[in-house]
């Protein structure tokens, strides 16, 4: 998993320091937001040659590890 998360950079100054796939102009949020409409991934890949299959698993593990909140009880 932590090799899937290698592939999400973020570079000063490229794409305002939002993190991008591979080091590629392609931001983590555009892909999510596409997925969100119901964008098919063959359809993602198709727009976008350069990406690959581990790509779009890499931005999804991304968001997710971003809404790993601990748990309260009560």
């Amino acid at each position: 998993m932590n090799n899937l998360l290698s592939r999400i950079t973020q570079v000063p100054g490229q794409c305002g320091g939002r993190p991008c796939i591979r080091g590629m102009r392609i931001r983590v949020s555009d892909i999510l937001e596409m997925l969100a409409e119901n964008v098919r991934v063959s359809e993602i890949l198709k727009d976008f040659p350069d990406l690959e299959n581990e790509d779009i698993q890499a931005c999804l593990l991304f968001a997710a590890r971003r809404t790993d909140f601990l748990r309260l009880t009560a």
